[in-house]
């Protein structure tokens, strides 16, 4: 980026001065709507990804023995914490108005973090188009014939690649070699090792780069270009990722239900989303607006080094702007947050669905890390950490937001509700490395 450009941002956006000396940051969405549109996606691409899971549960039982009590279906808890509450009360000396609550996505199924839903659903998907064109599968057949070994030899031509941190190349490795694909997974230098590990002991090829995130994303988009039976998974662009991330909305709504939690006008809904590339994130965002309206609010986290939804969201640059030009080195104990650079799809989406995005810095992370473990016996990864600071931010330094919305006087019966994004399948040695930092 021009030395120029690069100064008139930093004039018109004071803010950009605090995220490049990586201070923390809380930023109000101005473009923010009541009636939040897009015509890059729509609603039915979220039904369709949800009829498209049911037509799969009966195979997912077979293949998942752990899908056996939920029939097939990929799915999270939500359940309160309200030692995590107290426990952030004390630390940070404010108090959270209203309830608060985790969306229990570190415990999901098969890969044990968000990237299960919208990752799984995208291979599940081009799975059924396979099937479908070469006349294998008709869309009212018994999907259970998924797991027939005529159909993992018909899958043993294809190959599927993506290029990921660590999570969403576990969820596509874990899901495209159990129905019989090659997979390739392009994996940045955030990655963590034992996933890398795990992903070849699945029998995934793992190529392995230097560089961050997007080069390992354009690497592995140019290499599958090359190859018709290649099937490249697209972080930064896919459709059918955000579609499968978005089916989440429409099943949180049916657990509020049940938990009798209501969100209206006079009970406000608060989500706080750990944000990388946008994908996930902006799914699930995307999702919840179109079932809960204006009464959900809904704020990105992003660490300190790597905020790249924050500045292509406030500028309007999207993915025209990298952490690195503003002088920021996207290096970060949160490997699945670790991009430099925005999805411009998902960005451009996101325009005037999100409230707002905040910074975290990796030690805040730790701290909330320490304190799940304490207080709830709760261990999330630390990306998914990101989430644990929304309820302190927005009281600490969001009262405008409040004030402009109306809800100073509705916080009383708020719920807050982070999305714990990963953290289940961490080995035990993992863990004990990030005990050994907390100490």
């Amino acid at each position: 980026m021009e030395n120029k450009l690069k100064n008139e941002l930093f004039h018109l956006f004071p803010k950009l001065e605090k995220i490049k000396n990586r201070d923390t940051v809380f930023w109000e969405n101005t473009k923010w709507s009541k009636n939040a549109s897009t015509t890059l996606f729509s609603i039915e691409e979220v039904e369709d990804a949800e009829e498209t899971l049911t037509r799969f549960s009966s195979y997912l039982n077979i293949a998942f023995p752990e899908l056996v009590e939920s029939k097939g279906l990929i799915e999270s808890s939500i359940q309160e914490i309200d030692g995590m509450k107290v426990a952030l009360e004390k630390e940070f000396q404010l108090l959270i108005p209203g309830q608060l609550f985790l969306k229990c996505d570190h415990a999901l199924p098969i890969s044990g973090s968000i990237k299960a839903r919208g990752g799984i659903y995208e291979v599940l998907k081009h799975a059924e188009r396979l099937a479908i064109a070469h006349g294998k599968v008709k869309v009212d057949d018994d999907y259970a014939m998924f797991a027939t070994e005529e159909l993992r030899t018909f899958f043993q031509q294809y190959t599927i690649a993506v290029g990921s941190t660590g999570n969403l190349g576990l969820s596509i490795g874990i899901m495209g070699k159990k129905l019989g694909f090659n997979v390739v997974v392009h994996m940045s230098s955030d990655a963590k090792e034992w996933k890398k590990a795990l992903l070849r002991e699945k029998g995934a090829t793992v190529i392995e780069y230097e560089a961050d995130y997007s080069v390992a994303v354009e690497q592995g988009r140019q290499e599958a270009s090359q190859n018709p039976m290649c099937h490249f998974i697209d972080d930064e662009n896919s459709k059918d990722l955000f579609a499968g991330y978005a089916v989440a909305a429409m099943r949180l709504k049916n657990q509020l239900k049940k938990a009798n939690i209501q969100v209206d006008e006079a009970h406000p809904l608060f989500v706080y989303l750990p944000c990388g590339v946008g994908g996930g994130p902006g799914g699930v965002a995307y999702g919840l607006r179109e079932m809960f309206g204006e009464h959900v609010h809904i704020f990105f986290a992003e660490p300190t080094a790597s905020p790249c939804m924050t500045i292509g969201l406030m500028t309007g640059l999207h993915d025209e702007i990298s952490v690195e030009d503003i002088g920021l080195d996207n290096r970060t104990e949160a490997d699945g947050l670790a991009v430099g650079r925005a999805s411009k799809f998902v960005g451009k989406v996101m325009e005037t669905y999100i409230s707002g995005c905040y910074t975290v810095k990796d030690e805040e992370l730790f701290t909330s890390l320490s304190l799940a473990m304490d207080c709830e016996g709760l261990f999330l990864e630390p990306s998914a950490h990101a989430g644990m600071f929304g309820p302190i931010q927005l009281m600490k330094n969001g009262r405008s937001y409040l004030e402009n919305q109306g809800l100073v006087d509705e916080m009383e019966q708020a719920t807050h509700l982070v999305w714990a994004t990963g953290g289940s399948m961490v080995p035990q040695e993992m863990r004990e490395e990030y005990m050994k930092k907390i100490r």
